[in-house]
């Protein structure tokens, strides 16, 4: 059997190391995910990273680099010899680059494995381990592009973009898409119409990947990464039944939602304070899960493993407070694992009678940063008979 574990975690944060002491946020990250990997023990690890080197990319470049040797060379990664790194850190580029960083590690035990040249259009063998670092136009193995700036006309630069790489794996073939969508900049203008205008511009991107990965090979994939999928925050609000009053200039604007006299909840461009609300608090993720409306339009052509964990963000960064979530947006789950149908046909659900499909968050107890990492793992059943090559 070969088995698989995808995942994905938004990496160092500059903000959140002016926090915590020097180092502490590696730590908890490299331990959180050597615990999930020694847990599972694949054989084969996808690892998408988005936002590589945080919000100042520029000043902490360099330790985002030394973070990615550390983890390709540490002692818990030894059982996987063969190593694949995609890590687009060349933001002298800026209508390429894109921040995405892709890792894979397959084990010893693993050898049937192949990736693609998508300019030769052949798959090529591998052996040791190679990081791929820079602008990576001239690595024919991935294939990265940065959304068209008109996708979103009035708003800012942004480093949006995706990441494709394709595998052979025996004989099945599959592609895995590191994926970073676009963000609610205000919960204001989030909450102004249903579906808001940011999930407009997501659902118009991601449709943009679609079509773009329709090659004419017809090839499974995965796509996981930080879709910034948010709550449909209006209609939420509206469910609650809360009576709002508001206060200042659209701009600066302050709303309070208040219900028998009592405020529920606060809310600026960027704040977003409850007290006591029964549907933000964590055993009620089923209750939020309705109003999580932007992979619906997509589901005839995707697929997502039941969600049963809670919201991946909006965290605090304060070491002391790992589990509360922070006071700036609606808790949502913006780090996901979608996959075509075809991507849903490849994984055994069921073994000896028993669920092998694990969909989970991690790190619940730790600070990781204001994202927190999702994985799913899964067996791939063997096919009898390999192809001839």
């Amino acid at each position: 059997m070969e088995k698989k574990l995808f995942k994905r975690q938004e990496v160092v944060d500059h903000g959140v190391l002016q926090k915590m002491k020097p180092g502490e946020i590696e730590k908890n990250w490299l331990q959180e995910f050597y615990k999930t990997v020694q847990e599972h023990q694949p054989a084969f690890i996808a690892l998408h990273l988005q936002e590589f080197g945080g919000k100042n990319y520029q000043g902490n470049m360099g330790s985002a680099e030394t973070f990615i040797r550390t983890l390709i060379q540490s002692e818990e990664m030894s059982p996987y010899d063969w190593v694949r790194a995609f890590i687009d850190n060349d933001f002298m580029q800026p209508d390429r680059f894109t921040a995405l960083g892709s890792v894979y590690f397959i084990h010893s035990s693993l050898r049937t494995v192949q990736i693609y040249d998508f300019k030769d259009k052949n798959f090529i063998s591998l052996s040791g381990q190679t990081i791929c670092m820079g602008s990576l136009e001239d690595c024919h193995i991935v294939h990265k592009e940065r959304f068209p700036q008109d996708f979103w006309p009035g708003f800012a630069w942004t480093r949006k973009g995706f990441m494709r790489t394709r595998w052979l794996v025996h004989n099945r073939m599959f592609d895995l898409v590191n994926l970073h969508l676009f963000h609610d900049a205000s919960n204001l203008v989030s909450s102004d119409c249903s579906p808001s205008v940011y999930s407009s511009n997501r659902r118009r991107a991601l449709t943009y990947v679609l079509t773009r990965l329709q090659d004419g090979c017809n090839v499974p994939f995965f796509l996981f990464g930080d879709f910034n999928f948010r709550l449909n925050l209006k209609s939420l609000i509206q469910a609650q039944g809360w009576s709002p009053s508001f206060t200042g200039e659209k701009s600066k604007q302050t709303v309070l939602y208040e219900q028998d006299g009592e405020v529920q909840l606060l809310m600026k461009c960027k704040r977003f304070e409850y007290q006591d609300v029964k549907i933000f608090q964590d055993d009620s993720e089923h209750m939020l899960l309705r109003f999580d409306h932007e992979p619906i339009p997509f589901l005839n052509e995707l697929n997502e493993v039941q969600i049963s964990f809670p919201p991946t963000y909006p965290f605090s960064e304060n070491v002391t407070e790992p589990a509360e979530f922070m006071g700036t947006r609606c808790p949502a789950w913006c780090d996901r694992v979608l996959m075509s149908h075809s991507g849903r046909a490849l994984i055994q659900k069921v073994k000896e009678g028993e669920d092998c499909v694990k969909y989970q968050r991690i790190g619940g107890d730790v600070c990781m940063g204001d994202h927190k990492p999702v994985y799913l793992y899964f067996e791939m059943e063997t096919p009898l008979e390999l192809p001839d090559n």
